[in-house]
């Protein structure tokens, strides 16, 4: 494509020289200069899109490898069970024939037995949940991206770690330096966060604020204890009174400096601290259901 645009360009100029004015000739040469610049945005889009795709392929991988490993402990389990039933009619036979074993300790034992499949079963239910909950999780992460957009992956990650979204956005985006008054572009990435956030009632979250280490000098605010709490409530009124979330679904947190992602003895340590983090909670009244032993 590129070769074809400097060909065209070349027999434009060829023929804005032959039989155009000066005046015609300077349109062209800057209407080749526009669709030269389109052309060069267009392939910073695609480049984007081809490291996103290049993400995206990583990620497939590894959840592969994670669901491989699930199987084969899965099938070791189920081996086993098997042998264990197997045997089951052999130990309650041998019992029966021992003289020291009542028939109610042998019905006993047989029970206890019997609830290992039970045990087996509700194995079976928890790695399944878990199971969907990973798909659920995969599934909000590449929607929360496709909202987001081309954003910098310095100012804004997406990522899951042990089951649990996590969403950072860069101080930058959101605050003005050494401040809780959020910028223009606060409302903007909020937006689009809360877009997906709206389309998922039944998800909670926490909104925790992050400082570096560098103590407040003066003003309204304390430290940066202060700061990343007022940060964070920040955050979630305008996710509640701009747009509409609902307020029993969101917990505000302030951690200050004590859970760096940086050294904050260095510039671009201190810079990836400040961040505001949106933590997707995971529905653990869901997994308490599956402990409730079934009658």
């Amino acid at each position: 494509m590129k070769m074809k645009l400097y060909t065209l360009a070349t027999l434009v100029s060829f023929a804005l020289f032959s039989c155009v004015s000066p005046k015609q000739l300077k349109q062209a040469e800057a209407k080749f200069g526009e669709l030269n610049g389109a052309y060069a945005e267009l392939q910073g889009k695609y480049r984007a899109l081809e490291e996103e795709l290049s993400k995206s392929k990583n990620q497939n991988s590894n959840l592969a490898t994670q669901k491989a490993a699930l199987e084969a402990q899965l099938a070791s389990t189920d081996k086993q069970l098997d042998y264990v039933k197997q045997n089951n009619n052999t130990v309650l036979n041998q019992l029966k024939d021992l003289s020291v074993v009542t028939g109610a300790q042998a019905e006993s034992i047989r029970k206890s037995l019997e609830n290992i499949g039970a045990k087996d079963l509700y194995i079976q239910d928890l790695q399944g949940s878990i199971a969907r909950k990973d798909s659920l999780n995969m599934a909000l992460v590449m929607n929360l991206k496709g909202a987001i957009g081309n954003l910098d992956d310095k100012d804004i990650n997406i990522k899951v770690d042990k089951s649990v979204v996590y969403v950072d956005i860069s101080d930058k985006l959101l605050f003005k330096s050494g401040s809780y008054d959020v910028t223009d572009k606060a409302k903007e990435v909020l937006g689009k966060v809360a877009k997906v956030l709206n389309a998922q009632p039944d998800i909670e979250f926490l909104v925790e604020g992050h400082t570096d280490s560098i103590p407040m000098r003066g003003g309204a605010l304390t430290d940066n204890w202060d700061l990343s709490v007022k940060r964070a409530t920040t955050i979630v009124r305008i996710l509640q009174d701009t747009y509409g979330l609902d307020p029993k679904r969101m917990t505000a947190a302030g951690r200050s400096q004590y859970l760096p992602l940086g050294d904050n003895n260095t510039p671009e340590g201190r810079a990836a601290n400040r961040r505001t983090r949106i933590v997707i909670l995971p529905q653990l009244d869901q997994f308490f259901k599956l402990l409730e032993r079934k009658k």
